[in-house]
């Protein structure tokens, strides 16, 4: 019978962006099982602060988050529209911010809607928020829920990619080669003519050299 090697845990940060709360939460395991809780919290900004010195805070704490959970993914929630025009602004720019600290790292970043994490959490893209939240206890075996709602959120986002890696990760097609460019193939051309030419060379010289001389020297 053939032995399949147990395949090893993979750490996921959950980012649910945002100015006023942005949701953090990691957590470890492999997909078809339940995770492992490995922190959650939230990074919290003043309204009345401005807009620099808000994402400069969110950009310090996700860094220091990465460099305490070392993760091996990061999902972020991604931004879709609403009415507020005003939210959707700082929505993208905290989840813009989070996505530079992962690619600054070399950490490859996936981002999930709303209703690819609510499916792939509770069963149903519809779910509410107090039903995503009671799956995350459920699933992290929590004593009590996260808070607030955007914590959940993120540990919910981790959930999600951990879960539905294997499945994004088949539908990535095979690499192609890549073709050849103008000064490839004028390299190519270059160094084609100049070996012909060298060869060429080399076959006169022997064949002078190869040639008797008739009478000798006087």
């Amino acid at each position: 019978m053939t032995q399949y090697a147990p395949r090893p845990p993979s750490r996921v940060f959950g980012i649910d962006p945002g100015l006023t709360r942005c949701g953090l939460g990691v957590v470890e395991g492999v997909p078809g099982r339940p995770p492992t809780l490995v922190a959650v919290g939230v990074v919290r900004t003043d309204a009345d602060e401005h807009i620099a010195a808000r994402l400069l805070a969110i950009e310090e704490e996700i860094e220091r988050w990465l460099t305490e959970s070392r993760p091996d993914t990061v999902a972020v929630e991604r931004v879709f529209s609403q009415h507020n025009v005003r939210t959707v602004m700082g929505t993208a720019q905290a989840g813009a911010v989070a996505i530079v600290c992962a690619a600054r790292r070399g950490l490859p970043v996936t981002l999930h809607t709303p209703s690819e994490v609510k499916a792939a959490v509770t069963g149903s893209g519809r779910a509410d928020k107090d039903q995503v939240t009671a799956m995350v206890m459920r699933l992290l075996r929590m004593s009590a829920p996260p808070r607030p709602a955007d914590a959940a959120d993120a540990l919910a986002l981790a959930i999600c990619h951990l879960w539905r890696a294997p499945a994004l990760k088949a539908r990535q097609p095979p690499a192609r080669p890549a073709k050849p460019t103008a000064s490839t193939a004028s390299t190519a051309s270059t160094a084609s003519t100049a070996s012909t030419a060298s060869t060429a060379s080399t076959a006169s010289t022997s064949a002078e050299s190869a040639t008797p001389v008739v009478g000798g020297a006087r």
